[in-house]
Protein backbone atom coordinates (compact mmCIF):
# COMPACT_ATOMS: atom_id res chain seq x y z
CA UNK A 1 0.00 0.00 0.00
CA UNK A 2 1.37 3.43 -0.99
CA UNK A 3 2.05 5.66 1.93
CA UNK A 4 0.32 9.06 2.07
CA UNK A 5 2.00 11.59 4.36
CA UNK A 6 -1.33 13.31 4.86
CA UNK A 7 -2.52 10.19 6.57
CA UNK A 8 0.14 10.73 9.25
CA UNK A 9 -1.03 14.19 10.13
CA UNK A 10 -3.30 14.41 13.08
CA UNK A 11 -2.46 11.00 14.44
CA UNK A 12 -2.21 10.68 18.15
CA UNK A 13 0.84 8.48 17.94
CA UNK A 14 4.01 8.56 15.91
CA UNK A 15 3.87 7.69 12.26
CA UNK A 16 5.07 4.19 11.53
CA UNK A 17 8.84 4.36 10.93
CA UNK A 18 8.77 2.36 7.71
CA UNK A 19 6.13 4.55 6.13
CA UNK A 20 7.51 8.03 7.10
CA UNK A 21 11.09 7.08 6.25
CA UNK A 22 10.28 6.48 2.59
CA UNK A 23 10.42 10.15 1.43
CA UNK A 24 13.71 10.70 3.25
CA UNK A 25 15.15 7.56 1.75
CA UNK A 26 14.39 8.98 -1.71
CA UNK A 27 16.21 12.21 -0.86
CA UNK A 28 19.19 10.35 0.56
CA UNK A 29 19.26 8.23 -2.56
CA UNK A 30 19.95 11.37 -4.59
CA UNK A 31 22.91 12.40 -2.43
CA UNK A 32 25.60 11.14 -4.84
CA UNK A 33 24.12 13.30 -7.58
CA UNK A 34 24.00 16.36 -5.30
CA UNK A 35 27.59 15.76 -4.26
CA UNK A 36 28.64 15.47 -7.92
CA UNK A 37 26.88 18.73 -8.83
CA UNK A 38 28.46 20.59 -5.89
CA UNK A 39 31.92 19.28 -6.83
CA UNK A 40 31.43 20.36 -10.45
CA UNK A 41 30.39 23.85 -9.37
CA UNK A 42 33.44 24.10 -7.11
CA UNK A 43 35.77 23.20 -10.01
CA UNK A 44 34.17 25.86 -12.21
CA UNK A 45 34.59 28.51 -9.51
CA UNK A 46 38.21 27.49 -8.91
CA UNK A 47 38.97 27.68 -12.66
CA UNK A 48 37.48 31.17 -12.83
CA UNK A 49 39.79 32.26 -10.05
CA UNK A 50 42.93 30.50 -11.24
CA UNK A 51 42.92 31.30 -14.98
CA UNK A 52 43.05 35.12 -14.72
CA UNK A 53 45.86 34.84 -12.19
CA UNK A 54 47.95 32.67 -14.52
CA UNK A 55 47.40 35.06 -17.39
CA UNK A 56 48.55 37.97 -15.32
CA UNK A 57 51.89 36.24 -14.83
CA UNK A 58 52.58 35.74 -18.53
CA UNK A 59 55.48 37.85 -19.85
CA UNK A 60 54.35 41.11 -21.46
CA UNK A 61 54.96 41.90 -25.11
CA UNK A 62 55.07 44.87 -27.44
CA UNK A 63 51.88 46.57 -28.49
CA UNK A 64 51.27 45.53 -32.08
CA UNK A 65 49.05 46.29 -35.07
CA UNK A 66 45.38 45.20 -34.81
CA UNK A 67 46.14 41.76 -36.22
CA UNK A 68 48.58 41.07 -33.39
CA UNK A 69 47.26 42.57 -30.13
CA UNK A 70 49.70 42.27 -27.26
CA UNK A 71 49.92 43.39 -23.62
CA UNK A 72 51.95 46.23 -22.17
CA UNK A 73 55.62 46.24 -21.09
CA UNK A 74 56.82 44.39 -18.01
CA UNK A 75 58.31 46.13 -15.01
CA UNK A 76 62.08 46.06 -14.70
CA UNK A 77 64.18 46.48 -11.58
CA UNK A 78 65.53 49.97 -11.03
CA UNK A 79 69.25 50.70 -11.00
CA UNK A 80 71.68 53.49 -11.79
CA UNK A 81 73.28 53.86 -15.21
CA UNK A 82 76.62 54.54 -13.59
CA UNK A 83 76.62 51.36 -11.47
CA UNK A 84 80.13 49.91 -11.91
CA UNK A 85 78.88 46.35 -11.55
CA UNK A 86 76.58 46.80 -14.53
CA UNK A 87 78.60 49.12 -16.73
CA UNK A 88 81.66 46.88 -16.41
CA UNK A 89 79.62 44.51 -18.59
CA UNK A 90 79.57 47.41 -21.01
CA UNK A 91 79.46 46.06 -24.52
CA UNK A 92 78.42 42.47 -24.16
CA UNK A 93 76.62 39.77 -26.00
CA UNK A 94 75.44 36.40 -24.79
CA UNK A 95 76.25 33.34 -26.83
CA UNK A 96 74.67 29.91 -26.62
CA UNK A 97 77.33 28.12 -28.65
CA UNK A 98 81.13 28.02 -28.56
CA UNK A 99 81.29 30.54 -31.42
CA UNK A 100 81.28 34.30 -30.77
CA UNK A 101 79.98 36.90 -33.23
CA UNK A 102 81.41 40.42 -33.01
CA UNK A 103 80.18 43.11 -35.43
CA UNK A 104 83.26 45.26 -36.13
CA UNK A 105 83.46 48.69 -37.77
CA UNK A 106 86.84 49.98 -38.93
CA UNK A 107 87.62 53.61 -39.86
CA UNK A 108 90.82 55.33 -40.89
CA UNK A 109 92.31 58.47 -39.34
CA UNK A 110 89.97 60.63 -41.47
CA UNK A 111 86.89 58.80 -40.22
CA UNK A 112 86.30 56.99 -43.50
CA UNK A 113 85.05 53.41 -43.48
CA UNK A 114 87.65 50.75 -44.30
CA UNK A 115 86.06 47.90 -46.26
CA UNK A 116 88.96 45.88 -47.67
CA UNK A 117 90.40 44.06 -44.65
CA UNK A 118 90.79 40.30 -44.54
CA UNK A 119 90.87 37.81 -41.71
CA UNK A 120 94.67 38.10 -41.40
CA UNK A 121 94.34 41.84 -40.65
CA UNK A 122 92.53 41.26 -37.33
CA UNK A 123 93.81 40.28 -33.92
CA UNK A 124 91.50 39.19 -31.08
CA UNK A 125 92.34 38.94 -27.40
CA UNK A 126 89.95 37.53 -24.83
CA UNK A 127 90.66 38.34 -21.19
CA UNK A 128 94.18 39.26 -22.32
CA UNK A 129 94.75 35.95 -24.09
CA UNK A 130 95.42 35.97 -27.83
CA UNK A 131 92.99 33.86 -29.83
CA UNK A 132 94.38 31.78 -32.71
CA UNK A 133 93.76 32.99 -36.24
CA UNK A 134 92.76 29.46 -37.23
CA UNK A 135 89.49 30.01 -35.42
CA UNK A 136 88.90 33.47 -36.86
CA UNK A 137 86.53 34.03 -39.75
CA UNK A 138 84.91 36.92 -41.61
CA UNK A 139 81.46 36.09 -42.92
CA UNK A 140 78.54 37.82 -44.50
CA UNK A 141 75.91 38.16 -41.76
CA UNK A 142 72.53 39.75 -42.55
CA UNK A 143 71.34 42.52 -40.25
CA UNK A 144 67.98 43.10 -38.56
CA UNK A 145 67.39 46.84 -38.07
CA UNK A 146 64.72 48.14 -35.72
CA UNK A 147 63.70 51.59 -36.92
CA UNK A 148 62.31 53.46 -33.92
CA UNK A 149 60.55 56.83 -33.91
CA UNK A 150 59.89 59.01 -30.89
CA UNK A 151 56.27 60.08 -31.48
CA UNK A 152 56.15 62.52 -28.56
CA UNK A 153 55.30 66.14 -29.11
CA UNK A 154 58.96 67.25 -29.16
CA UNK A 155 59.75 65.18 -32.27
CA UNK A 156 56.36 65.26 -34.02
CA UNK A 157 57.27 68.15 -36.38
CA UNK A 158 59.93 65.89 -37.96
CA UNK A 159 57.61 63.00 -38.91
CA UNK A 160 57.67 63.73 -42.63
CA UNK A 161 61.47 64.00 -42.65
CA UNK A 162 61.67 60.69 -40.80
CA UNK A 163 59.27 58.93 -43.20
CA UNK A 164 61.32 60.00 -46.18
CA UNK A 165 64.67 59.14 -44.57
CA UNK A 166 63.46 55.75 -43.27
CA UNK A 167 62.20 54.77 -46.71
CA UNK A 168 65.51 55.71 -48.32
CA UNK A 169 67.37 53.88 -45.55
CA UNK A 170 65.51 50.64 -46.27
CA UNK A 171 66.42 50.95 -49.94
CA UNK A 172 70.12 50.97 -49.09
CA UNK A 173 70.13 47.68 -47.19
CA UNK A 174 71.09 44.34 -48.69
CA UNK A 175 68.37 41.99 -49.93
CA UNK A 176 68.83 39.60 -46.97
CA UNK A 177 68.53 42.40 -44.41
CA UNK A 178 65.26 43.13 -42.64
CA UNK A 179 63.65 46.08 -40.91
CA UNK A 180 60.87 46.51 -38.41
CA UNK A 181 59.18 49.76 -37.36
CA UNK A 182 58.24 50.84 -33.85
CA UNK A 183 56.91 54.07 -32.44
CA UNK A 184 56.86 55.09 -28.81
CA UNK A 185 55.08 57.82 -26.86
CA UNK A 186 52.53 56.96 -24.17
CA UNK A 187 52.97 53.34 -25.23
CA UNK A 188 55.35 51.24 -27.30
CA UNK A 189 53.77 50.02 -30.53
CA UNK A 190 55.06 47.66 -33.21
CA UNK A 191 53.81 49.16 -36.48
CA UNK A 192 55.56 46.67 -38.77
CA UNK A 193 57.20 43.37 -37.89
CA UNK A 194 60.29 42.12 -39.70
CA UNK A 195 60.11 42.63 -43.45
CA UNK A 196 62.30 43.15 -46.50
CA UNK A 197 59.50 44.90 -48.37
CA UNK A 198 59.77 48.67 -48.80
CA UNK A 199 56.06 48.72 -49.70
CA UNK A 200 55.08 47.27 -46.32
CA UNK A 201 57.42 49.70 -44.55
CA UNK A 202 55.94 52.69 -46.40
CA UNK A 203 52.44 51.63 -45.44
CA UNK A 204 53.49 51.30 -41.79
CA UNK A 205 55.22 54.71 -41.87
CA UNK A 206 51.86 56.31 -42.68
CA UNK A 207 50.47 54.97 -39.39
CA UNK A 208 52.76 57.13 -37.25
CA UNK A 209 50.69 59.54 -35.18
CA UNK A 210 51.84 61.92 -32.41
CA UNK A 211 51.49 61.24 -28.70
CA UNK A 212 52.42 63.07 -25.54
CA UNK A 213 54.87 61.34 -23.21
CA UNK A 214 58.07 59.44 -24.05
CA UNK A 215 58.56 55.87 -22.86
CA UNK A 216 62.05 55.75 -24.32
CA UNK A 217 63.52 53.19 -21.93
CA UNK A 218 60.54 50.86 -22.32
CA UNK A 219 60.91 51.08 -26.10
CA UNK A 220 64.57 50.06 -26.00
CA UNK A 221 63.97 47.33 -23.43
CA UNK A 222 61.06 45.73 -25.29
CA UNK A 223 62.76 45.99 -28.67
CA UNK A 224 65.74 44.06 -27.32
CA UNK A 225 63.62 41.45 -25.55
CA UNK A 226 60.90 40.92 -28.14
CA UNK A 227 62.45 41.69 -31.53
CA UNK A 228 66.04 40.48 -31.29
CA UNK A 229 66.24 36.72 -30.92
CA UNK A 230 68.87 34.32 -32.18
CA UNK A 231 72.56 34.88 -32.83
CA UNK A 232 72.83 34.20 -36.56
CA UNK A 233 72.02 37.80 -37.57
CA UNK A 234 73.46 41.15 -36.60
CA UNK A 235 71.12 43.38 -34.59
CA UNK A 236 70.88 47.15 -34.85
CA UNK A 237 68.60 49.90 -33.53
CA UNK A 238 68.27 53.20 -35.38
CA UNK A 239 66.25 55.56 -33.20
CA UNK A 240 65.10 59.13 -33.81
CA UNK A 241 64.52 60.75 -30.42
CA UNK A 242 65.38 63.52 -28.00
CA UNK A 243 66.39 60.74 -25.59
CA UNK A 244 64.31 62.14 -22.73
CA UNK A 245 62.28 59.51 -20.89
CA UNK A 246 59.14 60.88 -19.24
CA UNK A 247 59.59 58.55 -16.28
CA UNK A 248 56.12 56.99 -16.46
CA UNK A 249 57.29 53.68 -17.93
CA UNK A 250 58.58 50.48 -16.35
CA UNK A 251 62.17 50.14 -17.57
CA UNK A 252 65.10 52.29 -16.49
CA UNK A 253 68.00 53.46 -18.61
CA UNK A 254 70.15 50.78 -17.00
CA UNK A 255 67.78 47.86 -17.61
CA UNK A 256 67.27 49.03 -21.18
CA UNK A 257 71.02 49.17 -21.73
CA UNK A 258 71.60 45.71 -20.30
CA UNK A 259 68.84 44.22 -22.45
CA UNK A 260 70.46 45.67 -25.57
CA UNK A 261 73.91 44.47 -24.57
CA UNK A 262 72.72 40.95 -23.88
CA UNK A 263 71.22 40.66 -27.36
CA UNK A 264 74.23 42.22 -29.09
CA UNK A 265 72.26 45.16 -30.51
CA UNK A 266 74.15 48.17 -31.86
CA UNK A 267 72.40 51.49 -31.22
CA UNK A 268 72.52 54.45 -33.59
CA UNK A 269 70.82 57.45 -31.97
CA UNK A 270 69.75 60.45 -34.04
CA UNK A 271 68.62 63.25 -31.79
CA UNK A 272 67.26 66.79 -31.96
CA UNK A 273 69.10 67.77 -28.79
CA UNK A 274 71.16 70.47 -30.52
CA UNK A 275 68.04 71.88 -32.16
CA UNK A 276 66.21 72.09 -28.84
CA UNK A 277 69.25 73.38 -27.00
CA UNK A 278 69.76 76.24 -29.46
CA UNK A 279 66.08 77.22 -29.18
CA UNK A 280 65.98 77.12 -25.37
CA UNK A 281 69.32 78.89 -24.98
CA UNK A 282 68.24 81.69 -27.31
CA UNK A 283 65.02 82.20 -25.35
CA UNK A 284 66.89 82.14 -22.06
CA UNK A 285 69.49 84.66 -23.26
CA UNK A 286 66.70 87.01 -24.30
CA UNK A 287 65.07 86.86 -20.87
CA UNK A 288 68.38 87.30 -19.05
CA UNK A 289 69.26 90.37 -21.13
CA UNK A 290 66.14 92.16 -19.92
CA UNK A 291 66.09 94.61 -16.97
CA UNK A 292 66.09 93.09 -13.46
CA UNK A 293 62.41 93.87 -12.94
CA UNK A 294 61.51 92.00 -16.13
CA UNK A 295 63.69 89.08 -15.10
CA UNK A 296 61.91 88.86 -11.76
CA UNK A 297 58.57 88.88 -13.56
CA UNK A 298 59.75 86.03 -15.83
CA UNK A 299 61.56 84.04 -13.15
CA UNK A 300 59.31 81.01 -13.62
CA UNK A 301 60.12 80.87 -17.35
CA UNK A 302 63.82 81.37 -16.64
CA UNK A 303 63.82 78.45 -14.21
CA UNK A 304 61.87 76.31 -16.69
CA UNK A 305 64.38 76.96 -19.47
CA UNK A 306 67.35 76.24 -17.22
CA UNK A 307 65.79 72.97 -16.12
CA UNK A 308 65.09 72.07 -19.75
CA UNK A 309 68.73 72.67 -20.66
CA UNK A 310 69.85 70.56 -17.71
CA UNK A 311 67.62 67.68 -18.84
CA UNK A 312 68.98 67.95 -22.38
CA UNK A 313 72.53 67.69 -21.02
CA UNK A 314 71.58 64.58 -19.04
CA UNK A 315 69.87 63.05 -22.06
CA UNK A 316 72.97 63.69 -24.17
CA UNK A 317 75.15 61.91 -21.61
CA UNK A 318 72.83 58.90 -21.51
CA UNK A 319 72.65 58.62 -25.30
CA UNK A 320 76.41 58.92 -25.55
CA UNK A 321 76.82 56.09 -23.02
CA UNK A 322 74.20 53.99 -24.79
CA UNK A 323 75.74 54.27 -28.24
CA UNK A 324 79.34 53.93 -27.08
CA UNK A 325 78.53 50.86 -24.96
CA UNK A 326 76.88 49.04 -27.85
CA UNK A 327 79.43 50.00 -30.50
CA UNK A 328 77.10 52.40 -32.32
CA UNK A 329 77.17 56.13 -33.09
CA UNK A 330 75.52 59.27 -31.76
CA UNK A 331 74.26 61.84 -34.27
CA UNK A 332 73.28 65.40 -33.28
CA UNK A 333 72.34 67.20 -36.51
CA UNK A 334 71.72 70.94 -36.43
CA UNK A 335 68.59 70.42 -38.51
CA UNK A 336 66.35 67.44 -39.21
CA UNK A 337 66.09 68.56 -42.82
CA UNK A 338 69.31 66.57 -43.36
CA UNK A 339 67.97 63.28 -41.97
CA UNK A 340 68.40 61.57 -45.34
CA UNK A 341 72.15 62.05 -45.16
CA UNK A 342 72.36 60.74 -41.58
CA UNK A 343 70.35 57.60 -42.32
CA UNK A 344 72.37 57.00 -45.46
CA UNK A 345 75.56 57.11 -43.38
CA UNK A 346 74.16 54.56 -40.92
CA UNK A 347 73.13 52.25 -43.76
CA UNK A 348 76.59 52.53 -45.30
CA UNK A 349 78.22 51.59 -41.99
CA UNK A 350 75.98 48.56 -41.57
CA UNK A 351 76.80 47.39 -45.10
CA UNK A 352 80.53 47.89 -44.46
CA UNK A 353 80.59 46.18 -41.07
CA UNK A 354 82.69 43.06 -40.56
CA UNK A 355 81.02 40.05 -38.96
CA UNK A 356 83.91 38.61 -36.97
CA UNK A 357 83.49 35.04 -35.70
CA UNK A 358 85.90 33.16 -33.51
CA UNK A 359 85.97 30.09 -31.27
CA UNK A 360 87.31 30.98 -27.80
CA UNK A 361 90.13 28.94 -26.34
CA UNK A 362 88.30 29.00 -23.00
CA UNK A 363 85.48 26.46 -23.41
CA UNK A 364 84.24 26.79 -19.84
CA UNK A 365 80.46 27.25 -19.74
CA UNK A 366 80.32 29.33 -16.57
CA UNK A 367 78.17 32.27 -17.69
CA UNK A 368 80.90 34.74 -16.75
CA UNK A 369 81.75 37.98 -18.53
CA UNK A 370 84.77 37.85 -20.84
CA UNK A 371 86.46 40.97 -22.14
CA UNK A 372 87.36 41.10 -25.78
CA UNK A 373 89.76 43.41 -27.58
CA UNK A 374 89.85 43.64 -31.37
CA UNK A 375 92.59 45.46 -33.26
CA UNK A 376 94.12 45.47 -36.69
CA UNK A 377 97.71 45.12 -37.84
CA UNK A 378 97.58 48.78 -38.86
CA UNK A 379 97.43 50.56 -35.51
CA UNK A 380 96.33 53.78 -37.20
CA UNK A 381 92.93 52.28 -37.91
CA UNK A 382 90.14 52.76 -35.37
CA UNK A 383 88.15 49.65 -34.48
CA UNK A 384 84.66 49.90 -32.96
CA UNK A 385 82.99 46.88 -31.39
CA UNK A 386 81.76 45.62 -28.05
CA UNK A 387 84.28 44.88 -25.36
CA UNK A 388 83.03 41.47 -24.34
CA UNK A 389 80.35 38.84 -24.03
CA UNK A 390 78.80 36.48 -21.51
CA UNK A 391 79.89 32.87 -21.85
CA UNK A 392 77.10 30.29 -22.10
CA UNK A 393 75.96 28.51 -18.98
CA UNK A 394 75.83 24.77 -18.49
Amino acid sequence: MKHDRNNCRGRAGPCPPRECALPFIKIIGRAPYLIFICALMSLVLMSALIVPHSRAEQPPRLSAPPSRPTPTPQPAPDSQLSSPEDIDDDEVIRVTTSEVLLPVTVRDAMGRLVKTLTRDDFRVREDGREQPLSGLELRQAPVDVALMIDASSSVAPSFEDFRRAADEFAGRLAKDDRVCLLKFDDKVELLQDWTSSRFQLRRALRRITPGMFTRFNDALYLTAREQFKGGQRRHAVVVLTDGIDSGNGSATSQTALRALLETGAIVYAITNIEIQRASKQSELDTLLSAPPSTQRFNQINIDRLREGLRILDLSEQNLDTLTAATGGRFYKPQSFAALDQVYAEVADELRSQYALYYSPLDKTRDGKFRRVQVRTRDLNLRVTTRIGYFAPRR
